[in-house]
């Protein structure tokens, strides 16, 4: 994995390429974070549960609660809503360029959360196929709650490890899933997208 960090004023970026790893796997993991999450940070991430689960085929709408504690010792328990493109701010979604995409969206620390109408920022996870892997870009953007350069450094270097250890464990846990064919318990949706920018959307999630 290759990776770059780069900061503007609306938040903190990470451009980064991956090996033999595939974007439909990258897809597949969003939907089922639960099978994978303790794998994808083992020194800081604690189990993730569901508050409203994925539905196979749209995981738009569904929550998920994923404790974790970052290098500098703050412990994250946040609810984390998957955003419908049209809801999320046009200058948040002016960061997509990639032919696959997922934003969510921090709602807070408590089930009150889930009523949440403003988030309290924005995570965007973009990724297209190349000739030997992947190449994507991550971003870190605050709304109600600006991050602070610092702050952005901090998630970065988690989410680095985080992406890094797709390369370890992606491939071989999508393979060994295969074998479960009733979509309740293996959800998938294609996060492709048409577009770039404010006026992406998704091609196949209505």
């Amino acid at each position: 994995m290759e990776a770059n960090i780069t900061q503007d004023a609306m938040g903190t970026h990470i451009d980064w390429k991956h090996e033999g790893i595939t974007p439909h796997m990258i897809d597949w993991f969003w939907s089922n974070m639960e099978k994978s999450f303790l794998l994808w940070h083992p020194a800081q991430h604690e189990p993730l549960v569901w508050a409203v689960p994925v539905r196979h085929g749209n995981p738009i709408g569904s929550v998920h609660i994923a404790p974790q504690t970052w290098n500098d010792g703050t412990r994250q328990n946040l609810y984390i809503r998957f955003e419908k493109l049209e809801d999320v701010p046009a200058e948040v979604r002016d960061y997509i360029c990639y032919e696959h995409v997922v934003i969510v969206a921090g709602l807070g620390l408590g089930e009150e959360a889930l009523a949440a109408g403003n988030p309290m920022g924005y995570r965007i996870h973009q990724w297209e196929k190349t000739d030997y892997g992947v190449v994507g870009k991550s971003s870190a953007i605050g709304t109600r709650k600006k991050e602070t350069p610092e702050e952005g450094m901090v998630w970065s270097a988690h989410c680095i490890e985080e992406i890094g250890n797709w390369g370890n464990f992606l491939a071989p846990i999508h393979q060994l899933f295969k074998v479960v064919t009733n979509t309740q318990y293996n959800p998938f949706a294609d996060l492709s997208v048409e577009g770039k920018g404010r006026n992406a959307n998704y091609k196949f999630i209505q």
